[in-house]
């Protein structure tokens, strides 16, 4: 162990030294050949028995100490001597133990922590560090503040000095923070071995950007000293923070041509020119610059960037031009010949002003008035193919040019068609729920949403159909049955375009007939049958009748015997199902005999559940016939579908020719009386009426004005058309 007193003995797990022999006398002696070149270390013999232990001690007259921080191990040879020159050798590792003799010493010793205003409860301000060198619990120590102090605390191990109150803005406080030894002290009681001085200051934050507002001015042409914009500053940090160091043009000047002076009061700038003249003519439509605001706040911060568009006036020189580069418009393309499309003009306007279109884009379907500049339509445009016609006009007298583009709109002029005029499908009555039975789809030759088509069953009769709304797919949606329910469905299924300001609907007839398939077996009236007959039962007599019922209306019913009849003695007629004896049974050497028949009965696809028949020969003291059966009601169920069958079938069937006759549009609206031409006072009020019209009353109508160019909209229900 370091620092330990003179003459003390190494400590080994395992004893070292020689082993004596009994028969010689050895006396054996030690001494350290290699690594004790301080002389820290001496060897000395101690024989006990028959060993001479070798141990090695600290020497106290060598003035070497033992000090684990500058040396922690060493490595000593030994040699072991004997009468006769015999000697030995080995190897001793020597560990040297650790000794809590130093303290722990902080680096620094003078700490400076700012801490931001604000900051929440548990926020790390600093770190005091500390070190040790010994080594194990012997290096370990703690921290703790010298004076008990309420805002700030220490953490005893890692040295993180942390917010656990609310200081005051601006306050300055001095700590002392102490380093104690945890491990057994070697000198002394006092385990405080170092101190070191901590500052804290409670700084303001520089929390709030800069905000810049700007008014733009616009200075005359020939201002002496122009100001082009007012810029004012806000930042809501108190302090320095809230003060503004500068406000500068960041972009937009790259010939320094402007700069920002600062106001003697307040938080204004203006931007104003340099001593050196602005040559605008390089800037004709001004210049764009961009400021920016910096605070004095440590750190500093940065207002956004703000743009400010720099202009003069000057004298414009008077130009002719039209009023619109490019003029758009849309017209529908059922608009009337004569429709004013738009007026097209140049300002300010000559005295002998002559509009025309230009020889590349002159169309038969548009004239121009060359005095006003007014287009309007010379034929209906139904039967133009382009969806966009492009026209240049040109005044002749400026040569100036100008472009309308004119966009036709569809009218919603056509109504849906359907591929056939009516549909007439047949199905199985087996067929899946959901099954796409027929596709009864519309085309409309509209574009837009005018092409676009809603397909719908027409009627409030319920039907086991539906039908998809874009495909026109016709799907069954539940379990059609010939049986129960119609074998006849006819309806109409409606085409709907979504047509503005009113829609076209189309209708057809469609019949969906119900084909019957063999889906029900035989099911037999009576089943369990269990009888006795006297052994002379005439032959060919009736015993008992096995009559089958199958719902559906396809065909006959067979009779069969499986099983029991292997004497042959029974005969099933097979059209009506009844027993009787094939042969006599009088013969027989019967005393009693027991005939279990199992008879089935088919429609020729299907099959029925076998019936049992019990038949018992008896010989004497009895009727000759007794059979009992149990009833299965199914004559009783065949009667009820029979009598719902032709319920369903009673019911009034819609007529195949109805919906041409009172549901198909055929027939145009007609104006009772139309006026050519209408007086109005220019006084008249706005709201009051000018004229109205009527239709012949057939069938409900929508007014509409098909016009472009108008000063009202006429009432859609009644006709009436105000000012």
């Amino acid at each position: 162990m370091q620092n330990s007193a003179a003459r003390t003995y190494t400590q080994s797990a395992v004893r070292m030294g020689v082993v004596l022999d009994p028969a010689l006398t050895w006396e054996v002696r030690y001494s350290i050949e290699a690594g004790n070149s301080e002389g820290i270390f001496q060897a000395e013999d101690l024989v006990l028995g028959d060993f001479s232990f070798l141990r090695v001690q600290t020497n106290g007259g060598s003035g070497g100490t033992l000090n684990r921080e500058v040396q922690d191990n060493y490595t000593l040879t030994v040699r072991a001597t004997a009468q006769g020159g015999l000697e030995a050798f080995t190897t001793v590792f020597v560990n040297i133990l650790d000794m809590n003799d130093l303290r722990p010493l902080f680096a620094p010793t003078s700490y400076s922590f700012v801490v931001p205003e604000g900051s929440p409860l548990g926020a790390s301000v600093g770190r005091v560090t500390a070190t040790d060198a010994d080594v194990g619990s012997n290096g370990q120590f703690y921290y703790f503040f010298r004076e008990r102090v309420k805002l700030f605390s220490v953490h005893p191990t890692s040295g993180v000095v942390t917010l656990t109150g609310q200081p005051i803005t601006g306050q300055r406080m001095e700590l002392e923070v102490r380093a104690v030894d945890r491990g057994i002290k070697l000198y002394g009681t006092n385990g405080v071995s170092s101190t070191a001085k901590v500052v804290l200051t409670v700084e303001r934050v520089n929390e709030f950007s800069p905000v810049l507002s700007m008014v733009a001015l616009v200075p005359s042409w020939l201002d002496q000293d122009p100001v082009f914009a007012v810029v004012t500053v806000e930042d809501q940090d108190e302090g320095v923070c809230g003060d503004i160091e500068w406000v500068s043009i960041v972009e937009g000047d790259p010939l320094e041509q402007f700069k920002v002076d600062r106001s003697p009061v307040g938080n204004e700038y203006k931007v104003v020119k340099t001593s050196e003249p602005v040559d605008w003519k390089k800037f004709p439509y001004g210049c764009n610059l961009t400021l920016q605001a910096k605070d004095r706040g440590t750190p500093p911060l940065f207002s956004n960037t703000q743009v400010v568009q720099v202009l003069v006036r000057k004298p414009q020189a008077l130009q002719v031009r039209f009023d619109k580069q490019l003029y758009q418009v849309r017209l529908s393309e059922i608009a009337p010949p004569g429709t004013i499309i738009v007026e097209v003009r140049i300002t300010p306007g000559p005295p002998n002003v002559n509009y025309s279109f230009s020889p590349f884009s002159a169309s038969p379907y548009f004239l121009i008035n060359p005095l006003t500049g007014v287009i309007t339509t010379t034929t209906p445009l139904t039967s133009l193919s382009q969806d966009v016609v492009e026209l240049e006009v040109l005044e002749q007298g400026s040569k100036l040019r100008t472009r309308v583009q004119v966009t036709i709109e569809d009218a919603n002029g056509n109504t849906p068609t359907f591929a056939r005029p009516a549909y007439d499908v047949s199905i199985e009555e087996t067929m899946p729920v959901g099954t796409v039975i027929l596709v009864v789809s519309a085309v409309d030759d509209d574009k837009g949403e005018n092409g676009c088509i809603t397909h719908s069953i027409a009627g409030l009769q319920a039907l086991p159909f539906t039908i998809d709304q874009d495909s026109g797919e016709l799907r069954t949606t539940r379990e059609l049955d010939y049986e129960t329910s119609s074998d006849l469905y006819m309806f109409s299924v409606r085409a709907s375009d979504w047509g503005s300001p009113y829609r076209r609907e189309n209708e057809v007839n469609v019949t969906v007939r119900l084909i019957n398939v063999n889906d029900n077996r035989p099911l037999f009236e009576r089943v369990g049958c269990r009888g006795m007959i006297e052994q002379d039962f005439p032959v060919g007599q009736n015993i008992v009748t096995m009559s089958a019922v199958d719902i559906d209306d396809l065909g006959l019913v067979k009779y069969r015997i499986l099983s029991g009849n292997d004497l042959d003695y029974f005969n099933l007629n097979p059209d009506s199902g009844a027993l009787a004896l094939r042969r006599s049974l009088a013969s027989a050497n019967l005393k009693t005999v027991v005939f279990n028949l199992k008879v089935e009965a088919t429609d020729g696809e299907l099959f029925s559940e076998p019936n049992y028949v019990n038949v018992t020969v008896v010989r004497g003291g009895m009727p000759s016939r007794s059979v009992t059966c149990r009833e299965t009601g199914v004559a009783q169920s065949l009667a009820e579908l029979v009598l719902q069958k032709a319920t369903v079938l009673r019911r009034p069937r819609v007529d195949e020719g109805y919906t041409d006759l009172f549901s198909a549009n055929r027939l145009t609206p007609q104006f009772e009386s139309f006026p050519s031409s209408i007086v109005v006072r220019e006084d008249l009020a706005k709201g009051a009426s000018v004229f109205q019209v009527r239709d012949v009353p057939r069938c409900d109508v929508l007014f509409m004005v098909n016009e472009l160019h108008v000063l009202g909209s006429i009432q859609s229900r009644v006709g009436w058309y105000p000012s």
